[in-house]
C-alpha cells in the first residue's frame, strides 16, 4: 500500500507517497512495511484529528505481474487488462462466478490514481502526533470503547495472549475505534491501481488476495470497503494480511473486520501481534530518568542490555524512581533526543513495529494504550520549539554525514536506526551529547563544516 513511513528521532515524517517497494535497509528489519494516512476528524462531541493506518503487513505473494501499463490510463485499456488479470486469476484457483461477481460494475477509478499521484509528503514533530495519538478525545473515547467491548476483548486477550488495552489502542489509531473504516470499493481500488502499474505485481498481489477472500465467502463486493489504497476494516489489515491473520473469533462463519462487531478485527490484530512474538506481561515500554552521568552512546535501538545493566548505570523509572525492572533485553530510546522524554523500550516495541515500523506509531499504540488503562502522560517534556526537517533536509543530513565520514549506509532521506547512530558518531566526534537527535541545528552545524 503505501510506502514505509520514515521516522526521524524525534521527528515524525508522514509520507504519504505510493509504494509496494521494500523498505530501506535504514529502517528496522521488520517482516512488514507500514505507513500514516490521515483522514478528517469525526463529527463528534470527542472527535479526534488522525486516524492513522498502516499499509501493507505481509510479503507479496510470489504472484508475476500480467501486465505493466506504461500508456496513458483510459477506460478500454482498463477493461481490457481485467480480461488480461482474469484469465490469470483463473489459472490460479478463482472462479468465474467469484471474477463476475468481483468485477460486476467496475470501473476505472480516477479518483484513486489522482490521489496516488498527486500525494503531498508533511512532517510533523512526534510530539504533536502524539498530541493527535494519545489526545483527551482519543483517550476518552478509547475508555469508552473498551467498556463498551469489555468481555470481548477480555476472551480475546484469554486467547491469544496480547493485551486488551494493545488491542484497543491499534484499533483508536487505525480508525479511530470504528469510526473510519474506508468506504472505497476494494476491488475497484485494486484493479485501477495495479492496471495503472507504477506498482503492478504489488497490487496485482493484494487484488488477487481480495478475490481469494470473496471466493471464500467473508464479504461481498458490495460490502467490501476500505481505503482508496487498500486498507481495510476496524484495524485496517490489506487483502494479504487478512489472508494470513483474519480470524472468524464469533464462530459465524466468516471473517468480517469491515461490520459493526468489531470482534473478528479486533482478535485479527491480537493474532497478528502474538504471531509476531508478543509476550505477555511484557511492557512496550517504560519511561524512565537518565543520570546526569549517563553515557548517550549506550542508547539507541542498536544496543540491547538487561536491567541490571541500567541499573547499574543509575538509569530509574520516571515515576516513582524505582529499579529498571528484569522484562528481557532493553534498550535506551530518545525519541526527541536528550532534552526529551526517555523510554527503555522492550522487544513488545519491536512487535508493534511489525504492524507499522514507525517510531512514532509504536509510541503512539504504546502510550495510548497505557492511558486507556488509567495510565499517566509521560512525565518528560519534548523541545517543541523544534521542527520537522523537510524530505529534501533529510537527504543532505545523510550526505552531509556520509561526506564527514560517519556512513549513513545509504542516501534514502529515511532517518532510521543506521542514520540515527552516525549522527550519534558524529556528535561524539564534535564535543556534542551523542543522543543520535537529527535536528535542524544538527543539519545547520554540517552545513559549516
Amino acid at each position: 500500500m503505501l510506502k514505509p513511513t520514515a521516522y526521524l528521532t524525534g521527528i515524525l515524517v508522514l509520507t504519504t507517497a505510493m509504494a509496494g517497494a521494500t523498505p530501506s535497509a535504514d529502517i528496522r528489519p521488520v517482516p512488514r512495511p507500514g505507513a500514516i494516512v490521515r483522514a478528517p476528524a469525526p463529527p463528534t462531541e470527542l472527535a479526534v484529528e488522525v486516524s492513522v493506518r498502516p499499509a501493507m503487513r505481509v510479503a507479496a505473494a510470489n504472484i508475476p505481474p500480467v501486465a505493466v501499463q506504461a500508456a496513458p490510463v483510459n477506460s478500454a485499456g482498463f477493461r481490457a487488462w481485467i480480461a488480461e488479470f482474469s484469465r490469470h486469476a483463473r489459472s490460479e484457483g478463482i472462479r468465474q462466478q467469484t471474477l463476475d461477481r468481483a468485477f460486476a460494475g467496475v470501473t476505472l477509478n480516477e479518483r484513486v490514481i489522482e490521489r496516488d499521484r498527486n500525494q503531498s509528503e508533511f512532517s510533523r514533530t512526534l510530539w504533536d502526533y502524539l498530541d493527535s495519538a494519545a489526545s483527551d478525545a482519543r483517550i476518552a473515547n478509547g475508555r469508552a470503547a473498551f467498556r463498551d467491548h469489555r468481555e470481548t476483548l477480555a476472551a480475546i486477550e484469554r486467547r491469544y495472549g496480547v493485551e486488551a488495552e494493545i488491542v484497543a489502542a491499534v484499533w483508536g489509531l487505525e480508525s479511530a475505534y470504528g469510526t473510519f473504516r474506508g468506504s472505497v470499493p476494494i476491488i475497484e481500488a485494486m484493479a485501477t491501481l495495479a492496471y495503472e502499474g507504477r506498482r503492478a505485481e504489488f497490487f496485482e498481489t493484494e487484488l488477487m488476495a481480495a478475490l481469494r477472500i470473496l471466493q471464500a465467502g467473508d464479504i461481498d463486493p458490495a460490502h467490501m470497503q476500505g481505503s482508496w489504497a487498500g486498507a481495510m476494516g476496524h484495524t485496517q489489515f490489506m487483502p494479504t494480511s487478512f489472508l494470513a491473520h483474519a480470524v472468524d473469533f464469533t464462530g459465524d462463519g466468516r471473517r468480517d473486520i469491515w461490520g459493526d462487531d468489531p470482534a473478528d478485527a479486533l482478535a485479527s490484530t491480537a493474532r497478528y501481534l502474538s504471531e509476531n512474538g508478543w509476550t505477555r506481561g511484557q511492557p512496550w515500554a517504560l519511561e524512565v530518568d537518565l543520570p546526569e552521568s549517563f553515557d548517550f552512546t549506550q542508547s539507541g535501538e542498536l544496543i540491547q542490555r538487561n536491567a541490571a545493566h541500567w541499573n547499574a548505570m543509575g538509569v530509574r523509572l520516571a515515576r516513582g524512581g524505582g529499579r529498571v525492572p528484569e522484562h528481557g533485553p532493553s534498550s535506551i530510546l530518545l525519541p526527541a533526543g536528550h532534552t526529551g522524554v526517555a523510554l527503555v523500550i522492550y522487544e513488545n516495541f519491536h512487535v508493534i513495529e511489525t504492524y507499522n515500523p514507525a517510531d512514532a506509531y509504536v509510541i503512539g499504540v504504546g502510550h495510548l494504550a497505557d492511558r486507556i488503562a488509567g495510565g499517566a502522560a509521560f512525565r518528560g517534556g519534548w523541545p517543541r520549539q523544534d521542527r520537522a526537517l523537510t524530505n529534501e533536509e533529510r537527504f543532505e543530513l545523510q550526505r552531509r554525514l556520509t561526506s564527514a565520514g560517519f556512513s549513513t549506509e545509504r542516501i534514502d532521506g529515511i532517518v532510521g536506526p543506521l542514520t540515527i547512530q552516525a549522527v550519534r558518531e558524529y556528535q561524539a566526534a564534535e564535543g556534542l551529547v551523542p543522543d543520535g537527535y537529527a535536528s535542524e541545528a544538527l543539519l545547520r552545524r554540517l552545513r559549516r563544516g
